[in-house]
């Protein structure tokens, strides 16, 4: 695949300056989350627009928006239900631009041009898909819990399909999100972007490269 031809430097870059982007905030909690506020508020609240911060979630929340637009009735619709529990696991910005790097041989120069070929190059039916294997139904997961869920086999709202949680060291907060494609490099949970929108019923959890449904 064309990651495992990128430059190791590159990819250990990207990662680090993501463990180095500004923590997301977290209101304080329960231990049975009662809020209702849902994560499309939370990804919308800066507005949805690109900028030129790519530790952020733009491209993600403009996914989110085009599914809904084009399938009103979209299962990804939940993500605007804060009285349904759920755990997400939301790819940056920079993530979406390693992801389209892979699919597509080219660097994207913008969170624009990234979600634009992102688009043309998958369609609008794969990128619901993509983003339905990160969501986590029916359960409020928060770091503590994540922390101690190794080997933990993760049903998502992609039917059929599910991750792997393999905690690699809990003091360090290390955890990686094995996915359905064997041959590219899988997700770690981003240590400075955990328990986002801690205290509601949905919560969601920052992540460094993109989970993968399939093998691509």
């Amino acid at each position: 695949m064309y990651l495992r031809r990128v430059s190791s430097a590159v990819v250990a870059a990207a990662l680090a300056t993501t463990l180095l982007a500004p923590a997301a905030s977290a209101a304080p909690t329960s231990t049975a989350p009662t809020g209702t506020k849902s994560l499309a508020a939370v990804l919308t609240a800066d507005g949805d627009t690109f900028d030129r911060n790519w530790y952020d979630y733009d491209i993600l929340t403009e996914a989110v928006l085009a599914v809904l637009a084009a399938k009103p009735d979209s299962p990804v619709k939940v993500l605007t239900d804060g009285s349904v529990p759920l755990t997400a696991f939301l790819p940056n910005d920079r993530a979406f631009q390693v992801l389209v790097a892979d699919l597509t041989k080219k660097w994207p120069t913008s969170e624009k041009a990234t979600f634009t070929t992102l688009a043309g190059a998958v369609g609008i039916d794969a990128i619901e898909s993509v983003l339905l294997y990160h969501v986590v139904p029916g359960a409020t997961i928060d770091s503590g819990a994540a922390l101690k869920a190794d080997g933990a086999k993760l049903a998502t709202a992609l039917p059929g399909a599910s991750i792997t949680v393999d905690v690699i060291s809990a003091r360090f907060k290390l955890v990686v999100l094995r996915d359905n494609d064997r041959n590219d490099l899988n997700p770690l949970l981003n240590p400075r972007a955990l328990d986002i929108n801690k205290g509601n019923k949905q919560i969601a959890h920052g992540i460094v490269l993109v989970l993968r449904p399939i093998d691509l």
